[in-house]
């Protein structure tokens, strides 16, 4: 064996074996209990960054301890590979997106398996491929056919140069696009949406059963979903047209004293008078102009104007006025509110501007409010005042208080109802661009939207496209492609030309991964049964709210569908932090320095301000100037030292800092384990009667075993089970006796321990103490209780609290406070110092010390 650790060779030679042996491939059919261990499938950019190398890390070793531990496990890899980017490149570069984004696959894939993780490559899938986007487009229909996909028309961001719509991220701060540069208008088109809020109750209620995810993502999900209780009351116009409102709060109906509708509400047009239709038409114009973030900002001048006309308050028969004002969204609620300004300090605002009426109908009990000399809203509690049936009932949402009594009092008079509302809209998912998903909708002029039959699946996207930037989606360019004969009347028809928003790809991938080269079906129902629900999933917290609310929304679709029979994708969720680089920045110009420029990086200054620099650790990026590329570290160090470096050096939920230093220390352990196997000489005859030495180190052995094993099968505490690893390796080397049978049992344990965190080096030292199969197909250590228990305990000899020397007791002993004092009595340190002397008192702690006070 070589006694110089070659990371470069040993690591190339294993990957090429494993790969023959096909020894990272999921069992097909076994009696194992099953272990389905998934990572965030990344989006194809062309280079893998510390993230990726951070989060595939910690999945493997999750995959490959649970093969040692008996189970059948899937760890299966694929690409996020639709999407804005490859369209991007397709305008700057000349080149088709497809081309673009497999050529970066096939980066990508290379850098993975330089890093030695178990993926089972049979697995792999790539969204953009029609093998795959047919099963995407399939499931669309699905939801077609169960009434949850539907066309409305919706305001959207658009760009008047380049004439096409523009996704959020495409809009800058300001509110100019991207490309063009141009202020971004907002504007309706007809759009294809998911009806999610049909299961919003259900994704609510559900967060109680993820028992394995973070508290604060599931949160996050329930804020998102943003549950309110109250009741939806209709007004009605003068002219008989109906207004529903939803409000929290309807107890306060009887100080309504106008209402607002949204800028875009379908009935403005008709509610607006001759007189002030040139002035709304500009405000409109006006509001279609600002973001949603614009219009609801906190601390706006609140602007509106009135449309003149009025509706009536159905508790009181009150003529009131109907505005229309920016704040208010026609994408949240009804699109139109209930103005209550006595109690709602918006409104307050509103009608202060506007010299509009204010009603108090709730007074607090600690004073009296006046509208005429209100200075701001009171939302607080009190007693219903002015308010009908209510006078006298106590404010709030209790039992008997009057948020139930008002409740009550709509229902009884037919003016409204009890209700709960959500926050979660209905999810978008029309995109007007190339690379994506097409939607199987065909629009015919007799039949309407027919969906494109399953035979005629996928849909597949032209392959001849020139890409300009503008002109929106070249799809509706190409007349060959557009233009099709209608699925049930024959009729000349066109197809949908908006694609299908990535988010749509992410959410079912984790249910092809089990049967994922299946050509005649979405996935074989009895494997994914069997496989799901995820086991362990581990990904980014940006993905905390829409990829992971939208997989659970697919997945209760797909079970009411009859597909599943599980009710939630991921049964544990670990949001890794992210990896962080040092940065040196100047603090009065906020820019940062390349370290190359720096003469002393103990005392960094700007080398052309002469300024001190701060030294702050932040994400990576190349902008500044602290990214650091996997491959350089692979190259240098080994893709093992990389992956200890990365588990060790933070719990896995925590940002990471990244250090040099910190690097070549765990390279130097590694070369130590080298080193410690690689000049022993082993004894594998059976252990017989052990001496003291070989029973402390069997100790130190199991204890490893058994801290380890804690530590991977609660919080996946790497860092704390590496230091275990280090310890054990320290206990090793100290060991006297090289040529003891618990030597080699401890070397044994060492590597199998070893193998999930740095499979190379340990693949290569099993090889060479005389194993003929794989370390990646052994039992994972299993610890040994009664080697725990220590046959005897060091205890402490103490006189008048200062220690004297230490004495060996049996365990029995030790542990018994009125025999351990006896025996440390009669020991020889104690009557070296006790001798002749009055002992006072005798202070005894069974199993570690006994201090003598004396006189």
């Amino acid at each position: 064996m070589e006694s110089r650790y070659t990371p470069a060779e040993i690591e190339e030679k294993w990957q090429k074996v494993w790969s023959e042996t096909n020894l990272d491939q999921t069992p097909e059919q076994s009696d194992k209990p099953k272990f389905y261990a998934l990572s965030m499938f990344p989006y194809p950019s062309g280079n893998l960054h510390m993230g990726h190398v951070r989060v595939y890390t910690i999945v493997d070793v999750i995959a490959r301890l649970k093969r040692m531990q008996g189970y059948r496990v899937l760890n299966p890899m694929g690409w996020d590979a639709f999407g804005l980017p490859a369209e991007n490149a397709a305008i700057e570069r000349n080149v088709a997106p497809a081309n673009w984004t497999y050529q970066n696959i096939d980066q990508m894939r290379d850098q993975l398996k330089q890093l030695g993780i178990s993926f089972d490559w049979s697995k792999e899938l790539a969204t953009c491929s029609p093998d795959y986007y047919r099963w995407t487009q399939w499931i669309f229909l699905e939801f077609f056919k169960a009434g949850l996909a539907y066309q409305k028309e919706a305001t959207v961001n658009w760009d008047p140069i380049d004439q096409t719509v523009l996704a959020n991220e495409q809009v800058d701060a300001d509110g100019r696009s991207w490309r063009s540069g141009a202020k971004v208008e907002r504007k309706l088109l007809r759009q294809w949406f998911l009806k999610i809020t049909d299961y919003a109750e259900q994704l609510l209620v559900d967060l109680d059963k993820l028992k394995g995810w973070p508290d604060r993502v599931k949160l996050m999900q329930a804020n998102w979903i943003g549950k309110s209780t109250g009741a939806q009351v209709t007004f009605t116009t003068e002219a008989g047209d109906e207004i529903v409102v939803f409000t929290t709060r309807p107890d306060t109906l009887w100080g309504a004293s106008f209402m607002v509708l949204s800028p875009e509400h379908p009935l403005v047009e008709k509610l607006t008078t001759s007189e002030q239709s040139a002035a709304i038409q500009q405000y409109q114009e006006a509001a279609a102009a600002k973001s949603d973030l614009d219009r609801t900002a906190e601390g706006q001048e609140k602007t509106g104007v009135w449309t003149g006309s009025y509706a009536i308050n159905p508790v009181n028969n009150q003529k009131i006025p109907i505005w229309i004002a920016d704040y208010v969204l026609m994408d949240y609620g009804t699109g139109a509110i209930m103005a209550v300004p006595a109690h709602d300090q918006r409104d307050f605002e509103f009608a202060k501007k506007f010299n509009l009426p204010i009603h108090v109908v709730v007074q607090p009990a600690d004073q009296t409010l006046d509208s005429s000399t209100m200075t701001e809203a009171y939302p607080g509690e009190g007693v219903m005042v002015n308010s009908g049936e209510l006078n006298g009932v106590p404010a709030g949402k209790g039992k008997g208080q009057s948020v139930e009594k008002a409740i009550a009092f709509l229902e009884a008079h037919q003016k409204g109802k009890g209700t709960s509302n959500y926050r979660l809209r209905d999810w978008l998912i029309s995109r007007q661009r190339y690379w994506g998903a097409p939607i199987p909708i065909i629009h015919c002029p007799n039949c309407g939207a027919v969906p494109v039959p399953d035979a005629d699946l996928p849909v597949k996207l032209p392959e001849d496209v020139e890409f300009s930037g503008k002109g929106g989606s070249p799809l509706t360019q190409i007349e060959s492609w557009l233009n099709v004969p209608c699925p049930s009347c024959g009729t000349p028809a066109k197809r949908e030309t908006d694609t299908m928003d990535t988010f749509i790809d992410s959410s079912w991938y984790f249910l092809r991964y089990p049967d994922a080269n299946n050509d005649q079906a979405v996935f074989d129902k009895a494997i994914t049964n069997d496989w799901m629900p995820v086991d362990q999933y581990v990904g980014g917290i940006e993905h905390a709210i829409l990829h992971l609310l939208y997989s659970r929304f697919f997945t209760k679709v797909l079970r009411d569908r009859g597909l599943l029979n599980f009710d939630e994708p991921f049964e544990r969720l670990l949001t890794q932090g992210m990896v962080q680089g040092r940065t040196y920045k100047n603090p009065t110009t906020g820019k940062y320095v390349i370290p190359a420029d720096i003469k002393d990086p103990t005392n960094p200054v700007d080398p052309i301000t002469g300024e001190k620099l701060e030294i702050v650790f932040e994400k990576m990026s190349k902008s500044k100037h602290n990214g650091v590329a996997p491959g350089d570290v692979v190259n240098k160090y080994g893709a093992d030292t990389a992956r200890m470096f990365i588990l060790f050096k933070a719990p896995p939920e925590k940002d990471l800092e990244w250090e040099d230093a910190d690097v070549e220390g765990q390279y130097r352990f590694l070369n130590r384990v080298w080193r410690l196997v690689a000049d022993s000489k082993l004894n594998q005859k059976p252990a017989k009667d052990l001496s003291k030495a070989e029973k402390d180190l069997r100790r130190s052995i199991h204890t490893a075993i058994k801290e380890i094993t804690e530590d991977l099968q609660g919080e996946y505490q790497f860092n704390t089970a590496v230091s275990e690893l280090m310890k054990l390796s320290n206990a090793l080397s100290d060991c006297a006796q090289k040529d003891s049978p618990v030597y080699a049992e401890g070397i044994d344990a060492l590597l199998r321990l070893l193998a999930p965190f740095a499979p190379h080096m340990a693949e290569e030292l099993w090889r060479s103490i005389g194993h003929s199969d794989s370390i990646h197909t052994q039992s994972f250590p299993i610890v040994d209780p009664g080697a725990l228990v220590a046959d005897e305990k060091t205890i402490v000899i103490q006189i008048l609290g200062k220690t004297r020397g230490t004495i060996e007791a049996a365990t029995a002993i030790a542990d018994d406070k009125a025999a351990l004092e006896q025996f440390a009595r009669d020991s020889e340190i104690a009557k070296r110092y006790i001798d002749g002397k009055e002992i006072k008192k005798v202070i005894v702690v069974p199993g570690k010390l006994v201090n003598f006070v004396v006189a």
